[in-house]
């Protein structure tokens, strides 16, 4: 496979991703009619694991997790069970395209983190960016707000765990292969769901009541968990074949299938402000992409330029 052929496979892959992960929302927003939010995100859990542990022995990687890598993945879990949480709980009531908009000021946190905990260096144009962004999750969240109340917040909630679920997920992918890693995180994740639904259902929390899917809603869960491990393998093995800056431009083109699938399924179409605030986290996002590309070229033309030997006073 030549290096053109791998990238054109790397950008097919992302879109695979785009087209595949609305199917999480749409099948987790059907099941959540009868089913708790809990009990969705621990099958989603358990199907990824019944899916990746079998393909970790057919492609001979070893099922051991080394002892440095443990901690990390309970990070990772704990990230992704809040982040598929908020989420879910969100489409529960909100349209899909609502939800996931304000979920994309995800690039955006990530920024912001690596700036106050780790120090990096964040230009004020990209600042500028981050808060153009921020703007535009607003300009989603108001009228959602309105309709929806305290829910409409808790693609935030989603956008912040997913963030760090990415930069822990970029220190573990130095450990450990991705197939292993998510097959780790899901066994995790099912792990730590368990006790967290039997005390929320002794609670009398409603989102985490212990309430086992009947007939149809079966089905329902069952494409969360499928959804949400191939849609993830894509993007993995996307990113494996194809740079960071060539795939991640694509990924907004999730907001363009989550909106066609929300209105074929359920007749949700995003209303005038919400095209508006869509508009501005797009185009705020892509511009922070540009950015990192550039300051990314000017780097490596600067590691690729000799230093010019000091000249001699004599």
């Amino acid at each position: 496979m030549n290096p053109n052929d791998r990238i054109l496979t790397g950008v097919m892959l992302m879109i695979a991703f785009c087209v595949i992960a609305p199917l999480i929302d749409v099948s987790s927003k059907l099941a959540a009619v009868a089913v708790s939010v809990g009990v969705i995100t621990l099958v989603r859990f358990v199907v990824q694991a019944a899916c990746m542990g079998p393909l970790v022995v057919l492609l001979g990687l070893p099922l051991r997790l080394p002892p440095r890598a443990l901690g990390l993945t309970m990070l990772r879990a704990v990230m992704v069970i809040v982040s598929s949480y908020c989420f879910v709980a969100a489409v529960r009531v909100m349209p899909i395209a609502d939800a996931l908009a304000i979920a994309f000021v995800e690039p955006f946190v990530i920024l912001l983190i690596g700036r106050l905990a780790f120090g990096e260096q964040v230009g004020v144009r990209r600042l500028m960016a981050c808060a153009a962004g921020f703007g535009g999750s607003l300009m989603v969240i108001q009228p959602s707000f309105a309709a929806f109340g305290a829910v409409a917040l808790f693609p935030l909630g989603t956008a912040v765990t997913f963030a760090l679920y990415i930069l822990v997920t970029r220190r573990l992918a130095q450990l450990v292969h991705p197939v292993p890693m998510q097959f780790h995180t899901a066994v995790v994740s099912a792990l730590i769901c368990v006790p967290l639904l039997a005390i929320g259902h002794h609670l009398g929390e409603p989102s985490l009541a212990i309430t086992p899917p009947r007939g149809i809603f079966w089905v329902w869960v069952i494409c969360v968990g499928l959804a949400a491990t191939v849609s993830h393998m894509a993007m993995t093995y996307a990113l494996k074949f194809a740079p960071s800056s060539t795939l991640a431009p694509l990924h907004y083109l999730e907001i363009v299938t989550a909106t066609l699938f929300g209105y074929m399924v359920f007749g949700d179409f995003p209303g005038g402000l919400t095209w508006a605030g869509i508009t501005v986290i797009v185009g705020s996002g892509l511009y922070v992409i540009f950015r990192e590309r550039q300051l990314e070229r000017q780097a490596r033309i600067a590691r690729l330029t000799p230093v010019a030997a000091p000249q001699s006073p004599l």
